[in-house]
């Protein structure tokens, strides 16, 4: 008999590439997860890892079994879910990662409502930037993310299936005292001091990227990985920022404008392929899709 665990270390070794990132994904030591993924070729009698240098990699045997490993733990979830509920209603754990700017607007409204109607689903709530939360998904740590397709860093494939949700406008924000009517043209705004999210983000790398394309690189006085933070820098009038139209709390003093040349992000719940989705899942992005008006942005075609 498999060891549904040890299928699990396999898979993700297959997403996360080392063992020590899936032993840190796992909260285990390195040579724990390497004693386990030994049994396993034990229990298979069949040679999954090989050793190349300092680093193991997955035989073509390893791959396969990593691949269907997916499946196998995804229906078993799905039988666990059907126990439990006898069939009567969705039931069970549905791992929903989203980004920052998705949690309030989007998952808490919708799991908030799944609690009313679905008492015995429970849904847990992951806070996952883009290029994180595509690779949780594939690795089976989530069931959903919300993401973007305009992350190109985290390119998609065939093994996964997209929901769109809404189009959010990127703006620009500045201090109360400086509202201003129309479009703004940022090399307006080339010597103004910017706060920025941390290195490596989705709105770092693409806010850098529209700053250099109006002709001027940034002066960045402070990075944040939280939006509330950056909304009250500028607030204070220490700072601006391109943040998403979804990050703009009514809490917070800032004036907005649209940017002369538009770009918006396409904000989609993902979910992996293989088969129908299991209820609960399918009850969870029913409540994503129906989120009403959201602030800033639109509905998808056709929804």
């Amino acid at each position: 008999m498999l060891n549904p665990w040890r299928l699990r270390l396999l898979s993700q070794l297959d997403s996360l590439g080392t063992v020590r990132a899936v032993a840190q994904a796992a909260q285990l030591s390195t040579s724990s997860v390497s004693q386990q993924l030994a049994v396993l070729e034990a229990e298979t009698r069949t040679q999954l890892l090989e050793r190349t240098g300092r680093r193991v990699r997955l035989t073509p045997a390893g791959l396969i079994l990593a691949r269907r490993a997916r499946a196998v733990l995804d229906h078993m979830a799905d039988i666990e879910a059907e126990l439990r509920g006898l069939g009567d209603e969705p039931s069970g754990l549905v791992r929903l990662g989203a980004f920052q700017s998705a949690i309030h607007s989007l998952c808490v409204p919708a799991v908030t409502r799944l609690a009313h109607s679905h008492p015995h689903l429970d849904v847990t709530l992951h806070e996952l930037e883009p290029h994180e939360s595509m690779r949780a998904l594939r690795a089976g740590d989530a069931d959903i993310i919300i993401s973007t397709t305009d992350f190109v860093e985290q390119p998609l494939g065939p093994d996964i299936d997209i929901v769109p949700l809404a189009t959010d406008p990127i703006v620009l924000v500045l201090p109360p005292d400086r509202a201003a009517r129309g479009p703004a043209d940022l090399s307006a705004y080339a010597d103004e001091p910017w706060a920025f999210d941390t290195p490596g983000s989705y709105m770092a790398n693409l806010a850098t990227r529209l700053c250099r394309e109006s002709g001027f690189e940034p002066r960045i006085v402070c990075r944040f990985s939280n939006y509330m933070m950056a909304l009250q820098h500028v607030e204070a009038g220490l700072s601006i920022a391109l943040l998403p139209g979804l990050a703009i709390d009514p809490r917070y003093r800032v004036a907005t404008r649209e940017l002369a040349s538009p770009v918006t992000r396409t904000i989609t719940a993902v979910i992996r392929r293989g088969g129908p989705p299991r209820a609960a899942v399918s009850v969870v992005l029913d409540a994503l899709r129906r989120h009403g008006d959201l602030p800033g942005a639109t509905a998808p075609v056709g929804r």
